[in-house]
């Protein structure tokens, strides 16, 4: 989000000259730099036991392809603590093991997307409201149906990676 007015005390922003950045945004009531400000959000390949990984569909994502799990962060809340949390709400299955995986710009640009693998129990999916429909997908099934070069595609084929014992 780019700001034109500041968001602490409301005066109309200039632009000032700071180090190697440039020209930014700068409220000369507060006298301080006023960044763009972006969301941040976790994305998680869940995988289980069984070489498989839990595909969702959400139609307000995507009508056509399998998405991972993802969800904003909260303020307050570390990237891991939002990972968990969205892995309980979206499929309600407790994580035994997390890593990151690496983080994304989302394609519009004011969203950055951090990645994990997350190890389950393999168990039944409890959906939440959100999400459409899950499924357990063996890892030799699972990228054709994520849309190729997506953030949810690389983090899964990273995942897979990791998960057999490759080069993620």
């Amino acid at each position: 989000m780019r700001y034109t007015y500041c968001p602490h005390c409301g005066e109309k922003l200039g632009e000032k000259p700071i180090g190697d950045e440039g020209l930014v945004p700068w409220c000369g009531n507060c006298q301080r730099p006023v960044w763009e400000a972006f969301t941040t959000a976790i994305i998680a390949a869940v995988v289980n036991e069984d070489n498989e990984v839990a595909l969702l569909r959400q139609g307000h994502i995507s009508a056509n392809t399998y998405v991972c799990v993802s969800g904003i962060m909260k303020p307050g809340e570390s990237a891991e603590d939002a990972a968990v949390r969205e892995i309980g709400e979206e499929l309600g299955l407790a994580v035994r093991e997390l890593r990151y995986m690496g983080s994304w710009p989302h394609k519009n640009g004011d969203m950055l997307m951090l990645g994990f693998c997350a190890v389950v129990e393999k168990d039944e999916l409890t959906l939440s409201q959100e999400v459409d429909s899950a499924k357990w997908v063996p890892f030799d099934e699972a990228l054709p149906l994520i849309r190729e070069g997506s953030i949810a595609w690389r983090l899964v084929r990273a995942s897979i990676a990791l998960r057999r014992g490759e080069r993620p």
